[in-house]
């Protein structure tokens, strides 16, 4: 089993996506990314929007050659849109490319209002036939129940987690924010080798002292219970985030890896750093209006 993990915050965007290659399949798990589009009153630094380019770019090529396409749910950070702004990956960059892919979702009556008005532009567009996929086992995949997106007495989203099993177990498990305990008994029932997990938002002021000790604990039982764990996204949108994820390697006494440490790339959290990034290299008035517009490229900021 190969596994590359193609967008996350530690790689430079919001995201989760991976691309896992098995001896008879091409999975694509969470083909979408987002920048963050305004943090700290700044819009995404033409830096981190080059990066973004290159993953979108990444996403479009093993789509067009999957077997499975997986949502775990459909925040815009993970599905292609409609409705996309510059930054992330429009439903008409996949038009005609892939309608052989078996595609898996978790079940109707688990979508949102917004979900299912997004499930549905991709079924229209696209031509696309979903599955569901909660709780069924089809090959080498094994999908779970709907688990909570984050605290369950905080809100009523839902996502479904993915294991690949192979000559190894991978599993992937984005934002369930460490903060339902019952979501960390099944992860470790299921005995992962590797496992992918989305952390807690510490840049969110509204997450509580209790929650985030919540995490803390959850993210230990984690990284004690699995041979490699890799804990990213919402975590890593902020420097406190990258602080918790080393303090965490500390704690556990093993090593907790982020997306870019487990693809040996060099940690780049882009929406974590946007001030510092506006400081080093100022960006032109009107950038992201020319870039809109098609009237700016990102070419001088690829160094």
């Amino acid at each position: 089993m190969d596994i590359e993990i193609i967008g996350a915050e530690s790689l430079s965007v919001r995201g989760l996506c991976c691309h896992i290659k098995t001896e008879q399949r091409t999975i694509l798990i969470d083909p979408g990314l987002a920048l963050g589009y305004m943090r700290h009153k700044l819009l995404p630094h033409p830096k981190q929007v080059a990066m973004a380019e290159k993953v979108r770019e990444k996403i479009i090529s093993i789509w067009e050659k999957a077997t499975d396409i997986i949502f775990s749910h459909f925040h815009g950070d993970h599905v292609p849109l409609a409705d996309a702004n510059p930054y992330q990956l429009h439903i008409k960059e996949l038009d005609g490319l892939n309608n052989k892919a078996r595609i898996w979702r978790k079940k109707r009556e688990h979508l949102s209002s917004t979900e299912a008005a997004r499930e549905k532009s991709l079924r229209t567009s696209l031509s696309l036939h979903f599955l569901p996929g909660e709780n069924i086992r089809h090959g080498p995949l094994h999908f779970s129940d709907a688990v909570p997106h984050g605290d369950p007495d905080t809100t009523n989203d839902l996502v479904m987690m993915t294991l690949v099993e192979e000559d190894q177990k991978f599993l992937h498990a984005p934002d369930i924010q460490l903060l339902h305990n019952q979501t960390v008994s099944q992860i470790l029932k299921w005995h992962p080798d590797i496992l992918l997990a989305g952390g807690p938002p510490l840049y969110l002021s509204r997450l509580s002292e209790e929650q985030i000790h919540r995490a803390w604990q959850n993210a230990l039982r984690l990284a004690r219970g699995v041979n490699l764990f890799i804990l990213d996204h919402h975590l890593l949108r902020s420097n406190e985030g990258v602080v918790w994820l080393d303090k965490l390697s500390t704690a556990a006494g093993k090593r907790v890896l982020c997306a870019a440490d487990f693809m040996g790339k060099d940690r780049t959290f882009m929406e974590a750093e946007r001030e510092s990034l506006y400081q080093r290299y100022p960006v032109p008035k009107g950038w992201h209006e020319d870039y809109a517009r098609g009237e700016a490229t990102t070419r001088h900021w690829l160094s």
